[in-house]
Formats: structure tokens, sequence, C-alpha cells
């Protein structure tokens, strides 16, 4: 089956030749024009590698980069115009694997992505990451069977609630913002004013046996948003 790649460029020219040319090498091709389409196609489809351009409207590219890396290892390629130290290292610091410069030579670019191809598919079949997960205080988070448990007590946990808690609990001690959260597990883009992600966590702790001044699980990140403080029993 040939490798689905995701390409996010709003240069609708730039977008046709890369296109044409993967087309050719024998890849399977998505386009997306916008940083918000780019990220619900994402969503929607399944892809071995993603390229994506920084300067994009409604999401920049930088926004998107780092919304992918938080849920995905899929490999991700920049490709921009932005010849700059700063974009590049803002760009691998936020989880791309490479840093394309325009103008480029197509043929570099289908060196680059079979070699990155490559890599992932070898790290892939090497890894093996632990899907139950059990923590202090009785929590037990089972990612295959999608079952929460406290105290051996299954907890019946909404879509939205179980999003939270797997996103939240794939990276723990990491503070994550209200908006990147929504905009991870509503895949759109959060409105300021939007209080969705409060009243789901505020639930989710309930459900949890929560005590928000001592809390177990969620902790509240003042004036960021919240982090999984969970502790794993040995």
């Amino acid at each position: 089956m040939p490798a689905h790649l995701l390409l996010v460029e709003d240069d609708k020219e730039i977008a046709r030749i890369v296109q044409d040319h993967l087309r050719r090498q024998g890849y399977k091709i998505t386009w997306s024009s916008t940083g918000a389409e780019g990220w619900e196609d994402f969503h929607t489809g399944s892809f071995d590698l993603i390229l994506v351009d920084l300067m994009l409207p409604e999401m920049d590219g930088f926004t998107l980069c780092r919304n992918i890396r938080l849920t995905s290892n899929v490999p991700l390629l920049i490709i921009s115009a932005r010849q700059e130290d700063e974009s590049k290292v803002r760009g691998l610091e936020l989880g791309a694997d490479d840093y394309i410069t325009k103008p480029f030579s197509l043929s570099e670019l289908s060196a680059r992505i079979s070699s990155h191809l490559r890599r992932f598919r070898r790290y892939s079949s090497e890894e093996e990451l632990p899907r139950l997960k059990k923590y202090e205080g009785g929590l037990v988070i089972d990612e295959d069977r999608q079952l929460v448990t406290l105290e051996e007590e299954p907890i019946s946990l909404t879509a939205k609630e179980w999003a939270l808690l797997q996103l939240l609990a794939q990276h723990p001690q990491r503070a994550f913002s209200k908006k990147e959260l929504y905009e991870q597990v509503w895949h759109q883009v959060n409105i300021e004013g939007n209080n969705t992600v409060s009243v789901h966590v505020k639930s989710l702790r309930t459900k949890l046996g929560e005590d928000i001044r001592e809390p177990r699980y969620i902790q509240t990140v003042w004036g960021t948003g919240y982090r999984f403080i969970g502790e794993l029993v040995p």
C-alpha cells in the first residue's frame, strides 16, 4: 500500500507541483490549503508523513506542528520560505523532524521523505508503548479498551472526558492551556471566552473523586490550564 502523505500548503501552484511529483513517486496525497483544514484532515485521515508550510491562514504552521506532535509521532516536515535560524529552531523544538527551505529541489524533497519514512517504520516496529497504566490512589487507565477504573470500580466517562484524560495522562507533568486542550479534543479553533474545557474538567474531576485543594490526578496551573500529576505504581 502506498504511503499516504498530508500536504498543508496555501500556495496552490506549489501544492500542485509537489502533488504531481509525489504522485509520480507512488505516494497518495491529501492536500489542505489552510492550517485549520490541515488540522481537520489530520484527525479524519490516517497519514504516514505530514508536510507543513509555516505561513498558513486560519492556523499558522507552528501551531499546527505543535498540535499534531502532542498526539502523534508521525514524521513531520516543515517546508517554508522562512530561512532565518529562529524559525528553524522553533519548528524543530515544536516537534518537526526536518526543515526544508523554499525553493527546494523535488529530488531532495523525495529523498528526505523516503528517509524519514524508513526511519519511522523501523522505529514503529521496535517501539512498544504501555497501554495499561496504574496510578497511586487506585486509578487505572486502559487505553486499548478505553476503560477507566477507580479502586477497581469502572468510571463512566463521556467521549470528550475520555479524550481529555487520555491526552493529559499521555503527557504527565506537561501544562496544557485550555486553548490547546480544546483544539486537541474538539478539533476546532478555540474562541476566547469558551469555557467548554473547564466544564468538562470539572465533571471529570468529580468522577475521579478529586479534591481540588489536594488533587491526585488533574492539577490546575493558574494562568495556564491543567496538567496530569498522577504517580504511576511501580
